[in-house]
C-alpha cells in the first residue's frame, strides 16, 4: 500500500519558555535574577523532532493532545507553519496544554521545569490507526512523561511493524529517576532504533540489569551500555554532545565525531539529531552515513535560541558535512 506520510511522530508538544544563560544558582526568597535572552517557542521532544524532519524534506504527521487554550492554539499554528500535518493533534476539553520553562547555563547545561497538563491524558485513542499503519516510520518521544501512551506503546509499535513500518523511540529523561526497569522492555522489543543521549543510555542500561542484590547494577562504559540495550531489541543510537555519537547493534559499534560547532543554545539539539537520523535512514543511507548526518543536524540546530529556529535543510547539513570532510 502507498504511504500517506513518511513519518508519524507521537508524543509531547508544548510551548517552551527558554531563559538564560544563568551563571549563578537559581535564587529563591523572592529574588529576581536577570538573564540575557528569553524566548517563547515551540517545545516538546516529539514536536521539535517532527519540525526537524519536515525541514529535511519528509512528509510528517503529528499525533498528540493539547488543551483548549491559547497555548494549544500556539502549538498547532507553530507546527502548521513548519509543514507538519496536525489533523491528529487533538484538543482536550478539560486539561491545559503542557508548559515548559528551560533555564540554560553558559556551559551548555540546563534545568527543565514542566507542567504536564494533557500529557497525563494522552493515550492510544489519540493515535489514528490509519496514520500508524500508513506511514513509512513511526517515532515516539518522551516515554516517561506520557504514562498512558507508554503503557500502550508495545501494542501501537507492534501494529505499525506488522504493516511494514519501522519504529524509533527517544525516551528522554525520567523525572522519577527509576527508568522503568522491566516495564520498558516490551517497547524496546518492537523498536527498531532507540535514540537516547549518553546519560539516558547509561541510566536505561543500568536499570535493566540487576546486580546480585536485585538492585540496578552500576552503569559501565557508554559503549557497554549501548551494547547491553541492543540485546533488548533495538539498534541503539547514542547522542554524546561534542563527542559525537555512536550506534551499536549488539555486535558492531560505529562512531562519528560530529562536526565542529559553537553552540548558542543546545535546547532541542538531540531532537534535531533524531530527525536527521530518521530522515537519512528513510533515504536509504548506510547507518554510518546516517549517524554522521544526524550529528550534523544536531550541531547545526544549536546556531539559534530554541529548538526549531536553526534546524537545517538537507542541503545545509550535507554542505556542513562536506566542509568537515564527510561526504554523503
Amino acid at each position: 500500500m502507498p504511504h500517506t506520510f513518511d513519518l508519524l511522530v507521537i508524543g509531547d508538544a508544548n510551548p517552551d519558555i527558554v531563559l538564560g544563560p544563568l551563571d549563578a544558582p537559581l535564587a529563591f526568597g523572592q529574588r529576581e535574577q536577570l538573564v540575557d535572552t528569553g524566548l517563547l517557542t515551540l517545545g516538546g521532544s516529539a514536536a521539535i523532532m517532527a519540525c526537524g524532519a519536515a525541514r529535511l524534506g519528509l512528509e510528517v504527521a503529528f499525533a498528540g493532545r493539547v488543551g483548549n487554550d491559547d497555548a494549544g492554539r500556539f502549538i498547532r499554528t507553530a507546527l502548521d507553519a513548519r509543514g507538519v500535518n496536525t489533523d491528529a493533534l487533538r484538543v482536550d476539553p478539560v486539561l491545559p496544554t503542557p508548559l515548559t520553562v528551560v533555564v540554560t547555563r553558559g556551559d551548555g547545561d540546563r534545568t527543565i521545569l514542566t507542567s504536564p497538563g494533557t500529557l497525563s491524558a494522552t493515550g492510544p485513542d489519540d493515535i489514528p490507526e490509519a496514520l500508524l499503519t500508513g506511514s513509512r516510520h513511526v517515532h515516539a518521544a518522551s516515554y516517561f512523561l506520557l504514562p498512558k501512551l507508554a503503557e500502550a506503546l508495545p501494542g501501537l509499535l507492534a501494529t505499525a511493524r506488522a504493516h511494514g513500518v519501522t519504529t524509533s523511540l527517544d525516551t528522554n529523561d525520567d523525572p522519577s529517576g527509576t527508568w522503568a526497569p522491566g516495564r520498558i522492555d516490551a517497547t524496546l522489543a518492537v523498536t527498531d532504533f532507540l535514540l537516547p543521549n549518553a546519560q539516558e543510555a547509561l541510566a536505561l542500561a543500568a536499570a535493566g540489569v540487576p546486580d546480585a542484590t536485585g538492585s540496578p547494577a552500576a552503569a559501565g562504559s557508554l559503549e557497554a551500555a549501548a551494547g547491553a540495550l541492543a540485546t533488548r531489541g533495538p539498534r541503539v543510537v547514542v547522542k554524546n554532545g561534542a563527542d559525537g555519537a555512536l550506534v551499536h547493534d549488539g555486535r558492531t559499534l560505529l562512531r562519528t565525531s560530529g562536526i565542529p560547532a559553537r553552540p548558542l543554545d543546545t535546547v532541542g539539539a538531540g531532537d534535531s539529531f533524531d530527525a536527521g537520523f530518521i530522515a537519512a535512514f528513510l533515504r536509504g543511507l548506510p547507518i554510518a552515513e546516517a549517524l554522521a548526518f544526524a550529528a550534523a543536524c544536531g550541531a547545526l540546530s544549536t546556531r539559534a535560541h530554541g529548538g526549531t529556529a536553526a534546524q537545517p535543510t538537507w542541503d545545509e547539513a550535507g554542505t556542513a558535512l562536506a566542509r568537515d570532510g564527510k561526504n554523503l
